[in-house]
């Protein structure tokens, strides 16, 4: 990438459109979202909260606090945002959205890990009887996978397994000093899939599952309950998008899912797989199979019943993240 000298820049600026919005210390920011009708409580808190967290991440939690500008909205067919909050928006209640929010993302954390490392397991017995190096060997996975070229992109003229590798080994190369790594290179050369599967993230295991032969993803899509294995393989990409948007911190409550899943068969009709509450369902029914004695579906429900903030102009709820009326009171959910 070619960096542009300060004058080139200024111009392409000029050119692109706005210039960028001017730096401001912690107390200006403060000053100007009270300007703006936030209501704050105790500044000495919510500088600290901005001096931690940011004005930049806090920001995502407090747009639904502001107005819509009806006329714009009007014309271009989508809510338009003012800057300007509506009545009774407190910044406090914006911080509870955010303390909410984190504790989402790491009971996802918590139950993802778990099913990461079981699916692993299952697809490393299940290949490994097979062929101990079958993450290497195309003749065991699907031959669309394994075969078929791509056409667009990058990669082209590569197959998918191609790039599944070259991720893989990269992923290997990072690990290189760990002693499990060291021992199977310097005696084996290569790692068997039981071994390898350590270095793997979510993303890589689902791709790998996505390529495996039909009946072996049937196999493994029957334990859980999956209605097929393309079903399954749909669930893990769905699975590995709230992973990435949770390891990364940002906004996870009301985020729009844009790798979503089919609703399995006889979930109600009210959920809608554009919200990550269905991928919570998810995670529940897969630990479900994993551990069923965990308590991790009953922290769940206690932190969407006691801890979602109440906001005095009821500007936000649980449904933008997907909750659906009376949903503690499905089977799914412990009661």
């Amino acid at each position: 990438m070619r960096f542009l000298g300060s004058n080139q820049n200024d111009a392409r600026i000029k050119r692109m459109g706005k210039p960028l919005k001017p730096w401001l210390s912690f107390a200006d920011q403060l000053q100007q979202l009270q300007v703006r009708g936030l209501q704050v409580d105790n500044s000495t808190a919510a500088l600290d909260y901005l001096e931690r967290l940011g004005y930049y991440r806090l920001s995502g939690y407090w747009y639904p606090l502001r107005a819509v500008d009806l006329v714009a909205s009007a014309a271009q067919g989508k809510a338009v945002r003012q800057d300007t909050f509506v009545p009774n928006s407190r910044f406090e209640d914006v911080v509870r959205l955010y303390v909410f929010d984190k504790k989402l993302r790491l009971l996802a954390l918590d139950a993802l890990e778990r099913i990461e490392m079981a699916v692993r397991v299952d697809v490393a017995h299940l290949l490994g009887q097979r062929d101990p190096r079958a993450h290497e060997n195309p003749a065991c996975l699907h031959g669309n996978f394994s075969k078929k070229p791509l056409t667009k992109g990058p990669d082209a003229g590569k197959t998918q397994h191609q790039v599944w590798l070259a991720k893989y080994r990269a992923l290997l190369h990072r690990a290189r000093k760990e002693p499990f790594v060291l021992h199977h290179i310097q005696q084996y050369g290569t790692l068997p899939i039981w071994a390898a599967i350590e270095v793997w993230d979510f993303g890589l295991l689902s791709k790998l599952f996505a390529g495996m032969q039909y009946v072996d993803q049937q196999k493994i899509a029957a334990m859980y309950g999956a209605p097929s294995g393309k079903a399954f393989a749909q669930w893990l990409r769905s699975l590995n998008f709230i992973r990435n948007v949770s390891a990364h911190h940002s906004r996870l409550w009301n985020i729009n899912v844009l790798d979503y899943s089919p609703l399995p068969l006889g979930w109600p009709t009210q959920l809608n797989s554009a919200r990550p509450f269905v991928y919570f369902c998810l995670m529940q029914k897969l630990l479900e199979v994993i551990c069923p004695n965990s308590c991790w579906g009953q922290r769940f429900k206690d932190l969407l019943e006691n801890e979602f903030p109440a906001m005095a102009n009821q500007q936000i709820s649980l449904a933008e993240f997907g909750a659906f009326s009376g949903w503690e009171k499905w089977v799914l959910w412990p009661q």
